[in-house]
């Protein structure tokens, strides 16, 4: 159980670097990120898959793989930067942030009592609730035109992945000849396909990328995205997601919150104000309550 929930922890830790990755980077439009980020993964993936040699899927598992990776990586992606776009960056991880609360209700174990599970999930909804009515500061929470077409974008996003998390979760136990680095892989070579038809389709062109100021950058943010954010966080995900139930996976996702709202905050140059703190103290003893009642 330890082992799955460093696991889940390190993994929210890599993917919160993406809610401000969007951020770093001016004139990059939500396709080209998306596919910078997972043409990257795919590389990785296809890399490891030569250099190991590997097995690859068969049909019928590449077909769960194409699925999984439009709901967890590719779709959900897409949709996060629109929203990071539209409504910056703290309020759309405050929506993802809401994953646990819909992984665990939807995912809970038979054996499990609701009672168990009401303090972490009480905890949790007290820490979004006070993040959200916290004055928001930075270019991170600023409502611009477009504010309440980015929270759709976001709650979008959300459903995107707490179905990915949960049909991902149930596969993994299904297969267990397969290994979380198999998984990882062939979920990378997936999304990779599909972020290459996604840029060719309505991505910018190689000319117009390459004269972008941030070029560097943006290329060194998608090899640091795909290759962490993306391979070796789900690497990570899949040994927690075979090592604990999906209600507790699910909890260990308020880690990804946090770390999105350490990153911004640093980002910004700015300390949270004090009801933001209260709210980081509330989702960690929500994990904390979690892991209690799943023991």
């Amino acid at each position: 159980m330890l082992t799955g929930v460093l696991a889940g922890l390190a993994a929210g830790a890599l993917w919160g670097v993406v809610f401000v990755a969007p951020r770093m980077v001016e004139g990059y439009n939500s396709v080209d990120l998306t596919a910078g980020r997972f043409v990257a993964y795919g590389l990785v993936a296809a890399l490891v898959c030569a250099a190991t040699r590997r097995a690859l899927p068969d049909a019928r598992q590449a077909l769960s793989a194409i699925g999984l990776s439009l709901l967890g990586f590719t779709g959900y992606y897409l949709l996060l930067v629109l929203a990071i776009r539209d409504a910056g960056t703290e309020v759309p991880s405050l929506v993802i942030g809401t994953i646990p609360i819909w992984v665990m209700l939807l995912g809970k174990p038979g054996h499990l009592r609701w009672a168990a599970l009401v303090p972490g999930i009480l905890l949790t909804a007290a820490g979004l609730a006070l993040m959200t009515l916290a004055p928001q500061a930075g270019d991170g929470g600023v409502q611009g035109e477009h504010y309440w077409r980015g929270i759709l974008w976001a709650c979008a996003s959300l459903a995107s992945w707490t179905a990915f998390a949960l049909l991902n979760a149930a596969w993994l136990k299904r297969h267990p000849e397969v290994s979380a680095t198999d998984w990882a892989n062939w979920l990378g070579l997936a999304t990779g396909a599909g972020a290459l038809v996604l840029w060719a389709v309505a991505g910018s062109d190689l000319r117009t990328l390459a004269t972008l100021p941030d070029a560097p950058l943006f290329l060194g943010l998608a090899l640091a995205t795909g290759a962490g954010s993306a391979w070796l966080a789900t690497i990570l995900w899949n040994m927690a997601s075979r090592r604990l139930s999906p209600s507790l996976c699910g909890q260990l996702i308020v880690s990804e919150t946090l770390f999105a709202l350490a990153y911004s905050f640093a980002w910004d140059g700015r300390w949270p104000t004090l009801a933001q703190w209260a709210a980081v103290v509330l989702f960690t003893l929500g994990i904390l309550a979690s892991i209690k009642a799943h023991r």
